[in-house]
């Protein structure tokens, strides 16, 4: 394990000891680069978790843990999947998304195939559950993918009905973000769902001096809309976690 990766997770680990107590309930988002909280070098890229620790009261801690390109398979090899076991108390939720870097075959180190991932999922799951936890999951966001007719191609078609399969199996709580994230975009449509992305011209951000033309990475906006696709699927399946939110856009 690299020295930096090592020393993220230790420091996670020995934050959340002092700040776990009976009075809060902590959410853990356990995903990839699409939920992930940014370097201010990255900006304004921004993932939806980051957007989504706003809309809560102040008895809940949000401990964002996902990270850019990890799937299933990296985030246990790494050791941040035991991290999340070893600080996760009773009562707290686990919320799971994982697949953009799952499907990728030339990404070797990410890969996993579809048998690969269910068993990762379903290991999260039970896991989870384990610790009296409550574990959410959530199919991969939707990637800005139009056709030449305007219709939004779903690119993780094989993956997110894998993600529901194994919700299905083990009896757990599914928020189907693939698809939301779909009718948003082709609500939107496909030149103004640019809004959503971190896409820039030559010369708009420092960051980014030659431009920037990114369909999966969400600007502020955008991540915006997506954590509020999860809240909103928080609160229409009646999980016990709504009564937490303070503020969402229905």
């Amino acid at each position: 394990m690299k020295l930096y990766t090592y020393l993220t997770i230790l420091l996670t680990s020995i934050t959340m000891s002092f700040i776990s107590d009976d009075n809060t309930l902590t959410i853990w988002l356990v995903g990839d680069s699409t939920m992930s909280v940014k370097e201010k070098s990255a900006y304004p890229e921004t993932g939806w978790g980051m957007s989504f620790t706003v809309f809560f009261d102040s008895t809940v801690v949000i401990n964002n843990v996902a990270q850019n390109g990890r799937s299933t398979k990296s985030f246990i090899e790494e050791g941040r999947w035991k991290n999340v076991m070893d600080n996760l108390y009773a009562g707290d939720y686990v919320l799971i998304q994982f697949g953009h870097n799952d499907e990728v075959r030339e990404k070797v180190s990410r890969y996993t195939t579809p048998d690969e991932f269910s068993n990762n999922l379903d290991r999260f799951v039970k896991d989870v559950h384990s610790k009296n936890a409550t574990p959410v999951l959530i199919t991969p966001v939707a990637r800005r993918k139009f056709d030449s007719s305007g219709n939004i191609i779903d690119t993780h078609q094989q993956y997110a009905q894998l993600v529901a399969d194994v919700a299905k199996k083990d009896n757990v709580v599914l928020i189907d973000l693939n698809k939301k994230s779909m009718e948003l975009l082709q609500q939107t449509g496909t030149e103004n769902a640019k809004f959503f992305f971190n896409y820039l011209k030559p010369g708009e951000h420092p960051n980014y001096p030659e431009g920037k033309e990114d369909d999966t990475h969400f600007n502020e906006l955008g991540a915006r809309k997506m954590a509020e696709l999860v809240l909103h699927e928080i609160q229409h399946q009646q999980l016990p976690l709504a009564k937490h939110i303070v503020a969402s856009k229905k």
